[in-house]
């Protein structure tokens, strides 16, 4: 099994993602008129406008701490300091690459997410990459190729990489065995999920927040006392990342891994934030919003979480020729040196916050994925809450290598077919930019108007966008 998962990984990531991600990275920042970075206010716009009363939906700042949930996970932590430990330093300035063009990929496709969802038969709002590939390229049976692979990926193979990375948190510092880990875990789990994606949002807008400035708190603390050393470290980190400094790495390892490491974390391009993004009910009620809150969720998660993580750690010291310290061991030690022998604690602590809230947002994705196979009924819903608890269980005591290669692959299988077909639909894309920064310059609050996208008569679900009041 390891042979044929690292075949795949091969040449998934030695040959078409690393250059697929950055490509259409970029042919959306340009086709797009860098819509990151000219639209950057708009993102926080989008997030914090007034409230509707539209209950199909949940809210924008629902959508994006439910994103953030399984977007800051282990690849802020364990997979930053893998990804240090196999590039060098360099691999962060990749993972800001990817990021910063990642961010008008994330808004495309929660875009297009957000254009072409549905109700399902409860009245509540459903959509994803499998609704755009069925309804906007007309090819239901990608979609269906899409919608197993996120199952296995999310809703199996990430729950578990996130529970080994609790488990092994928790063994390290406090000395639980990691069966117990997982199957406490797994109770908690099930308390979340069997509640349904609404009460996911609630559990993420409560907890995600909070995790997320406690942590960078910290790491705002770290780099003031180290402060004096930090304009020569992000020289170092430039460096390194064009094969210049002394690391073995090399130009080729830094972006490999800075590449597959920033999209395991930020997950742009994948497809998997769309899921949610789908969920929400637009404010204003454009499919552009949705795109705006979702590239502001991957500028988080990495311009912000992952560079607090990668500046502790190498801020520390202890990421040394030779050492056999990686993943979250490497972060521990890390914050070992910053705070003393808190540190172990607060990196189990956080892996813990990040990681659950991980497992609960993916398993809101497979909901989706659920819902386009015809399998979102209790019976179908049952079986994959089941299969999650399950996975969680397992991957508490399940070899890390094993559990991080099976998500690599999975991953790249489900972010190939997402990649397609976001360019594919990238003309729809387009045209809906320009509208809305059109509404937006003459001081309008965008609309959508589905008269004016003729092209899409029969593909998109007019009750719900030819309401002028959303709420």
């Amino acid at each position: 099994m390891d042979s044929i998962i690292n075949f795949i990984n091969e040449i998934l990531w030695g040959y078409v993602l690393i250059y697929g991600l950055l490509a259409v990275g970029l042919f959306f920042t340009i086709r797009l008129g860098f819509v990151q970075f000219v639209h950057f206010p708009e993102m926080f716009r989008s997030v914090l406008g007034s409230k509707q009363n539209d209950k199909a939906g949940i809210t924008p700042f629902q959508a994006l701490c439910t994103s953030l949930a399984s977007r800051v996970g282990t690849g802020n932590l364990a997979g930053v300091a893998v990804a240090l430990y196999l590039g060098g330093p360099g691999a962060l300035f990749w993972m800001w690459v990817v990021a910063l063009v990642g961010m008008s990929t994330a808004y495309a496709e929660s875009t297009l997410a957000q254009l072409y969802k549905i109700k399902n038969e409860n009245g509540d709002y459903r959509g994803g990459p499998a609704f755009y590939i069925a309804r906007g390229l007309r090819a239901p049976w990608a979609g269906a190729v899409f919608s197993v692979c996120l199952i296995l990926a999310f809703g199996l193979v990430f729950n578990a990489v996130q529970a080994n990375s609790i488990a092994d948190a928790f063994q390290g510092a406090f000395g639980v065995d990691k069966l117990w880990v997982g199957i406490a875990l797994a109770v908690v789990t099930a308390a979340v999920i069997f509640g349904g994606i609404k009460q996911i949002a609630r559990v993420a807008e409560f907890i995600v927040p909070f995790m997320a400035a406690i942590y960078l708190l910290v790491a705002l603390y770290v780099v003031f006392t180290n402060i004096a050393e930090v304009p020569a470290l992000l020289g170092m980190i430039v460096q390194e990342a064009f094969g210049l400094g002394a690391a073995t790495g090399g130009i080729a390892g830094a972006m490999l891994n800075g590449v597959k490491r920033g999209l395991f974390s930020n997950e742009a391009g994948m497809g998997s934030a769309p899921n949610i993004a789908a969920v929400a009910t637009p404010q204003p009620h454009h499919p552009s919003s949705q795109g705006f809150v979702q590239a502001l969720g991957v500028f988080i998660d990495t311009i912000l979480i992952c560079t607090a993580t990668g500046l502790m750690i190498l801020l520390s010291g202890v990421m040394v020729p030779g050492s056999e310290l990686t993943g979250t061991p490497l972060t521990q030690a890390a914050m070992t040196v910053h705070i003393g022998g808190m540190g172990h604690y607060f990196i189990a602590i956080a892996i813990l916050f990040f990681a659950f809230t991980s497992i609960i947002g993916n398993y809101s994705y497979a909901e989706n994925a659920m819902t386009f196979l015809k399998l979102g009924n209790r019976v179908g819903l049952t079986v994959l809450r089941i299969g999650v608890l399950v996975m969680v269980v397992w991957g508490a005591y399940e070899s890390v290598a094993t559990v991080f290669n099976a998500a690599d692959a999975s991953m790249g299988l489900m972010a190939t077919v997402n990649l397609v077909a976001i360019v594919l639909l990238s003309g729809t894309v387009a045209k809906l930019t320009r509208d809305y920064a059109t509404q937006r310059r003459s001081g309008k609050s965008p609309l959508f108007h589905a008269a004016d996208y003729p092209e899409l008569s029969g593909k998109i679900d007019l009750d719900i966008w030819n309401r002028k009041d959303p709420g």
